[in-house]
């Protein structure tokens, strides 16, 4: 069965909608693509609702032009500083007489994990179980059917700061969508290059983009750890911007024609080779700057975030426990030898990663800076309440994400088998 699904990936450089029929086997197949530059977000937060409002309609009305469907609803992507996460366990008794286990007895389990002091500014954004026990037996994935009675279940619980995220939800519906789910951004993105078996064996999912360093880890299925990291692809240009004395627009251009993350030995004196006519800050001048120099100024900055995220595997307590290693996406993960500066560092396996499995618009969105936006679309149809449409006719609305009830409900058929 296949269902009709929209993304929209609102990051600090770039607002994505994506359009596409999901099939539950995971294949999408992309019927339209809106893509926009972001305006009004600063590493991942709206700062100026206005201009965010602006760049999510001309990115959803792009989308609905190119798919001749019209976007009432959408699975939206959330990331930012304020983003922080916890680990919970919940316990429960089994309720029947005969002890077999139901999805009401994990519902209870789930809600007592859920009772843990959250901050009044801070509201909760998933409540993911990860792995269950049964009278103290672990490494259970499904309770229900086996008999027991004591029910506990280890939760991943993902926060945000309210105004953030009621922020981004007034941007969205100021746009004209109501939002069915908002969604991590490390877990769509997971969902869109990481496998089954990536899940299961321990792995790392690093999502670069333009203002956020964005991280999950993965073990024996479920999440274990996820951080945002308010550190991404811009500083790399203003780092260009600062050091080399140029405009913006001209240190982003060095960046993606000549950057490498590893800078290599220093070439000859006065190589000219090594040379590249730049424009300067003053309009009409020119200088002549050193590639060699360019990419020793993209390493340090490289070699700082993979410090950072060094740090997090350590905060999560996997350190040496992550055989499938590390899976880099997101805009940076494009920057030239990065993979190979973060294996050398760090020591582990690591890949980049792209979306796969898709056909239609396919060739739009098969680069790592669209691995969230195409797993909104997977999250959408393996998790979520997506509605099939027909053109023109507008996605069926909900009653909005602010809800904690019905959240907490769509949590539980979310995650429950």
């Amino acid at each position: 069965m296949q269902r009709t699904i929209v993304g929209i990936d609102v990051g600090t450089t770039k607002v994505c909608t994506v359009v596409a029929q999901v099939h539950e086997s995971g294949k999408v197949n992309v019927l339209g693509v809106g893509l926009t530059a972001s305006k009004g977000l600063d590493k991942g937060v709206v700062v100026n609702i206005e201009d965010a409002v602006n760049a999510i309609t001309t990115s959803v009305e792009k989308a609905e032009r190119v798919s001749g469907y019209r976007i009432g609803t959408a699975f939206v992507g959330i990331a930012g500083r304020h983003i922080s996460s916890l680990n919970s366990r919940g316990v429960a008794a089994v309720g029947r007489p005969d002890h077999e286990i139901t999805r009401s007895d994990i519902a209870r389990a789930v809600e007592s994990a859920q009772a843990v002091a959250v901050p009044t500014q801070r509201d909760i954004i998933h409540v993911i179980p990860r792995a269950y026990q049964v009278d103290g037996n672990d490494g259970i994935r499904d309770p229900i059917g086996m008999s027991g009675f004591r029910l506990e279940v280890e939760t991943h619980i993902v926060t945000g700061e309210v105004m953030a995220i009621q922020n981004l939800i007034k941007s969205v519906q100021k746009a004209g969508v109501e939002i069915d789910d908002l969604v991590l951004q490390p877990l769509a993105s997971g969902e869109a290059v990481l496998s089954p078996e990536d899940k299961d064996r321990g792995v790392m999912l690093v999502d670069i983009g333009g203002g956020t360093t964005d991280i999950a880890i993965f073990v024996n299925g479920g999440v274990y750890h996820t951080s945002v990291i308010p550190v991404g692809g811009n500083q790399f240009t203003n780092d260009i911007v600062y050091v080399l004395h140029t405009p913006h627009n001209t240190a982003e251009y060095l960046k993606l024609r000549y950057g490498c993350a590893i800078a290599g030995d220093p070439p000859e004196p006065n190589d000219p080779n090594d040379l590249i006519d730049v424009d300067t800050l003053t309009m009409g001048e020119k200088q002549k700057v050193s590639r060699h120099l360019l990419n020793e100024i993209l390493q340090s900055r490289a070699e700082q975030i993979v410090e950072l995220i060094y740090n997090e595997i350590r905060r999560s307590e996997f350190e040496g426990m992550l055989p499938a290693g590390i899976v880099l996406t997101g805009g940076c993960a494009q920057l030239p030898r990065f993979d190979e500066l973060v294996r050398d560092m760090l020591g582990v396996p690591v890949r980049v990663g792209v979306p796969n499995d898709l056909s239609g618009l396919a060739d739009t969105l098969d680069t790592p800076p669209y691995a969230t936006a195409v797993g909104l679309l997977r999250w959408g149809s393996r998790h979520g309440l997506a509605m099939l449409n027909t053109p023109h006719s507008g996605l069926q609305e909900r009653n909005g994400w602010g809800n904690t009830y019905e959240r907490f409900k769509g949590w539980l058929r979310e995650f429950l088998p």
